[in-house]
């Protein structure tokens, strides 16, 4: 049995690229030390002795920044190359971690976070192209999933780590770290992964693509049925670092270590599990549309039930179920995103989806934290429930088009 589990994890990496193995390596690097974001809520809460509604602010500069550097990134890659786009935003980045430690004002953090996520999150969209240069195409899924099994293997590390570090020497040190391992880690990338440049012919041809493809997006309906999608699902998952951090502490006491091992059994569960459960769903030919759903289902009830407070035990409850959740329906999301893109649009298509996720960080945590100072958590993780309702309603409708969509393509082919 142990035999065949081994064979089975083992099966699930072969055939990947060697430049997506390093890709997944600086992921792991960076990601690694990102160490301040899961806490960023809890430290501007307690240590700059910001009010709710300030920190609902900065979450919301957070997530325009977020958005105008997806936009820029998918812009860019477009017209310069998802190279030169993925090295710039993560070098400046890296500096720009650094200084963040130095500012302490609300007015003055805003502005910081929307410079900062506008530069960090122009990454994004350049990274996600890259998959479709360095993997073949039936090895794109589960590229994607080892990048996140290397951001997720970061994601077991850096909390844990960070959660001893702050009691220790408090938040400062992470601010360094955050911007050290941007710079190392994109070092290593230049060095490990070199630009695979197009011909003259391919260049022209890109030219003329992209200008045939500005309206295909706009007019994909079943891909803004998904990315609406995506936003709920963002607005539901962005919960786990913006209120729950403080809802450990406020309602059963819990301190930053606590909350560091929660992030880690999420971690560890991606990191053992989720490239063999992507392996089995490509070979089972299991339709994206269908995963989407069934993760829809499960983040929607990872919020369900939370509206029982009596008991600690069911945050690690409400963290399995939403592993779960993200385990099925986060790389497919992607691999969605990509299958819609068509070639010379692939950064705008990228764009949007990460932009989804972006404005769900620009509302969702003001949201939420408005309504626990109004009325409590248990009327917020009522709210969130709601959004997964709809989400599965999308999803299904989702479905539906995509299936409209086949019968009418094959229909066409016959004729």
């Amino acid at each position: 049995m142990l035999k065949k589990i081994t064979l089975l994890y083992g099966d699930s990496f072969k055939g990947l690229s060697k430049d997506i193995w390093w890709l997944a390596l600086v992921t792991f690097i960076n990601r690694s030390g990102t160490m301040i974001l899961p806490f960023l809520s809890k430290y501007l809460k307690e240590d700059l002795e910001f009010t709710y509604g300030q920190v609902g602010w900065v979450m919301v500069f957070f997530g325009v920044g977020s958005m105008i550097g997806s936009w820029l990134g998918g812009k860019l890659t477009d017209r310069i190359g998802f190279y030169k786009v993925m090295v710039w935003s993560l070098l400046i980045a890296g500096f720009l971690f650094i200084g963040l430690q130095y500012v302490k004002t609300f007015f003055g953090f805003c502005m910081a976070m929307l410079l900062i996520m506008s530069v960090a999150d122009m990454f994004r969209p350049a990274m996600f192209v890259s998959l479709k240069t360095y993997s073949k195409p039936e090895n794109r899924t589960r590229s994607l999933t080892l990048v996140r099994l290397a951001i997720n293997l970061g994601f077991v590390v850096g909390p844990s780590v960070a959660g001893i570090i702050i009691i220790a020497s408090g938040y400062e040190t992470l601010f360094w770290i955050d911007g050290i391992t941007c710079i190392v880690s994109i070092l290593f990338f230049t060095y490990l992964v070199k630009e695979k440049k197009n011909t003259a012919e391919e260049q022209q041809k890109k030219k003329m693509e992209l200008l045939d493809a500005k309206a295909t997006v706009y007019s994909d309906k079943p891909y803004w049925i998904f990315l609406s999608i995506c936003f709920l699902m963002g607005m539901i998952f962005f919960q786990l670092f913006t209120i729950l951090p403080l809802y450990h502490t406020e309602q059963f006491g819990l301190n930053e270590f606590h909350t560091g091992l929660l992030f880690f059994l999420n971690g560890l569960i991606i990191v053992i599990l989720e490239m063999p459960m992507v392996n089995w769903i490509e070979k089972k030919k299991i339709a994206a549309t269908k995963l989407i759903y069934y993760s829809s289902v499960l983040m929607a009830l990872s919020f369900v039930v939370l509206l029982y407070n009596a008991w600690a035990g069911i945050l690690v409850i409400s963290m399995l179920i939403i592993t779960v959740g993200e385990m099925i329906g986060f790389p497919y999301t992607n691999t969605f995103a990509l299958s819609r893109a068509k070639s010379g649009n692939e950064g705008r298509y990228m764009a949007l989806y990460t932009m989804s996720f972006s404005l769900a960080h620009i509302i969702g945590p003001k949201l939420g934290l408005d309504v626990v100072s109004m009325f409590g958590y248990q009327v917020n993780f009522a709210m969130v429930s709601l959004f997964g309702l709809l989400a599965i309603v999308l999803s299904l409708w989702l479905q539906k088009e995509v299936e409209n969509e086949t019968i009418l393509k094959t229909a066409e082919t016959k004729t």
